[in-house]
């Protein structure tokens, strides 16, 4: 680290004796009933060479299955087939997940190791909106706590009041018109969102 960051970070004050002792090293009750009520999360990994990727994971609360208080099972359903994220953890199977409740302004975080098994290999049934997924990544919990609500708060996510109006930004298909420079995109949504309901 240069001595520029070690100045700036030295402005920092000490984080408190519970802040680091918020950490544990399995999931306990809270952890699991948490991750009961949540339809969203995000999963960081990052490859050999160190690149990071974080990338949106979504269902119905509980669509993370916890197998106990050391696992944790995210079903890999259907997306865009890049699959940035499993190739990674393929190659580097350190993970972490942050898991968001609407309305509730905490998060969760786990950390640990992955592995990637077939559907059928866990004994539970994974599937979800009518279909098995291709895979499922098992996390092997290393630590897990619970963020505070200051970003939450500070950004007002939950705030009815602050929802954005869809027709502010351009409708997603004229986004994808424009990065891919394909003009046979159609120029609304309406397709485009049918089908990828068909895909859920």
């Amino acid at each position: 680290m240069d001595k520029a960051a070690d100045e700036v970070l030295a402005g920092y004050r000490a984080p408190s004796q519970r802040v680091l002792d918020k950490v544990i090293p399995a999931l306990d009750g809270h952890c699991r009933a948490f991750i009961a009520l949540s339809p969203f999360a995000t999963l960081a990994t990052a490859g050999p060479d160190g690149w990071p990727d974080v990338s949106p994971r979504g269902g119905d609360p509980g669509f993370v299955h916890v197998l106990d208080e050391h696992r944790l099972a995210l079903p890999d359903r259907q997306g865009n087939n890049r699959l940035d994220s499993l190739r990674k953890v393929v190659a580097n199977p350190r993970a972490a997940l942050m898991f968001f409740v609407p309305g509730i302004d905490e998060t969760l975080r786990v950390y640990g190791t992955t592995s990637i098994v077939a559907p059928d290999a866990l004994g539970i049934d994974v599937t979800e909106f009518g279909r098995p997924p291709l895979s499922v990544l098992v996390l092997q919990v290393r630590s897990a706590f619970f963020q505070c609500s200051k970003a939450i708060m500070r950004s007002g996510l939950w705030d009815p009041s602050r929802v954005v109006d869809r027709s502010v930004f351009p409708p997603f298909s004229q986004v994808l018109r424009d990065h891919c420079d394909d003009s046979t995109l159609p120029v609304d949504d309406v397709a485009l969102r049918r089908g990828l309901a068909r895909e859920l």
